[in-house]
């Protein structure tokens, strides 16, 4: 039988059967991979088992400080009447909350309390640097994460709930786009901020589909972990900070080794109003390559067909609708087409074609056609500090970003509300 975790294990947390890591380790293709990231890096990539062993079984931690104010009120009370007591305390504290239920002044007190490791001006940096990207890094995330839906604990959550599934799929992902322009505005994550206040709303909602989740038929907690667990959530951490930080350099993106890690500590930050607390962060580019080896090493890629509807839903989510008027179709098209093309571009091959993806054509060189102005605005901007490039950059990237959702998303509103049903 081949082993799923170290035979050297001393620790016996429990590590989800579809965690590959030490099964895949050893195969050809592994060891590969192993060489090439060894020999373009300089170290080896390949991380002490004990760190992998926390890695693995943080597949089985959740967030019990927020589930117990969902379990006493969301479960017991009804939806409704939880979500009006979050909105209320956002906006006047849980004083304000005639007899507010301890999980409740316990929640908040946590996310009012700054944790020892975070640096303010450094998650200041980070906010900058991501919001620099302006909309690219929002179709790049949405790009790279294609390549997750072959895990069923990232799958299954997305297709049971039918969030980015089907037509759900365009405004799951504005709303999205919502949250990343709302927790890295200047302030955004400061005490009454609006990012700040959306990242408790979506701890909430995660919360909410993980308790529901548990008791669903189809959840196989042996084989995945808990939905929506810490493990998965530091990967999403990682696909905002260190995915762009590197792989947008392909786009003339020139952000330094401070800045990314800048990134990685305000995405932190955010993870931890979420409720994202992970028993292992990277804290360097070194700590981040090797995780990145372990996440490319560990994958059962057994979602099958789950995996691949999320893809092709997303893949069509910006599609032109029939009925829109002839401007709004030209604009979906343009669009929809510009999307397919971070698909090809950033998504590897051999995962293009099995979820059968849409042919991109001469879209896949569209966004780089833009690095002649990126590379030239980027190297004026680290050179000549004092031409203030660089808050000329900021003002255009977060007035792009914020007129592009406000055009798709119309008159719909970012609300992170939970599905109150399954799709099966």
């Amino acid at each position: 039988m081949t082993p799923t975790r170290s035979p050297d294990v001393t620790d016996r947390r429990p590590i989800p059967d579809e965690f590959r890591y030490w099964a895949n380790l050893d195969r050809p293709w592994s060891r590969a991979l192993r060489r090439g990231m060894q020999l373009a890096l300089g170290f080896d990539p390949a991380p002490p088992d004990d760190v992998v062993e926390t890695f693995a079984s943080m597949y089985f931690d959740g967030d019990p400080l927020a589930a117990a104010f969902v379990e006493e009120v969301y479960l017991r009370r009804g939806s409704s009447t939880g979500r009006a007591m979050l909105e209320r305390a956002l906006a006047e504290g849980t004083g304000a909350i005639e007899d507010a239920p301890e999980s409740l002044r316990a929640l908040f007190a946590d996310i009012e309390t700054d944790p020892d490791w975070v640096d303010h001006e450094l998650v200041e940096l980070g906010a900058k640097t991501f919001r620099r990207y302006g909309t690219t890094v929002f179709r790049f995330a949405g790009s790279i994460t294609l390549t997750a839906y072959a895990e069923n604990s990232v799958a299954k959550p997305l297709i049971l709930t039918g969030a980015y599934a089907g037509g759900s799929t365009r405004h799951r992902f504005l709303e999205t786009a919502a949250f990343w322009i709302a927790v890295s505005e200047p302030g955004g994550l400061a005490p009454g901020g609006s990012g700040r206040a959306s990242a408790l709303r979506v701890r909430i909602m995660h919360v909410f589909v993980r308790a529901r989740l548990l008791a669903h038929p189809e959840w196989d907690a042996d084989a995945w972990g808990v939905p929506i667990s810490q493990g998965d959530a530091l990967l999403t951490l990682m696909g905002g900070s260190v995915a762009p930080g590197l792989g947008l350099k392909l786009l003339g993106f020139r952000p330094s080794a401070r800045e990314i890690e800048a990134m990685m500590h305000f995405w932190r930050y955010v993870g931890h109003l979420m409720g994202v607390r992970p028993r292992w962060f990277p804290r360097s580019l070194e700590d981040a390559a090797r995780l990145t080896f372990v996440t490319l090493v560990k994958g059962a890629h057994r979602a099958g067909e789950d995996g691949r509807q999320l893809c092709s839903s997303y893949a069509n989510a910006f599609a032109p609708e029939p009925d829109d008027s002839l401007a709004r179709r030209l604009r979906a098209a343009w669009e929809h087409r510009v999307h397919l093309g971070y698909t090809r571009l950033f998504v590897p091959p051999w995962d293009h074609r099995r979820n059968q993806l849409p042919r991109a054509g001469i879209w896949a060189a569209q966004p780089l056609l833009w690095f002649p102005l990126i590379f030239s605005a980027e190297t004026l901007r680290r050179r000549f500090p004092r031409l203030g490039v660089d808050a000329l950059i900021d003002r255009v990237a977060r007035s792009t970003r914020k007129r592009w959702l406000a055009y798709h998303m119309g008159d719909e509103r970012a609300e992170y509300r939970p599905a109150e049903r399954f799709t099966r």
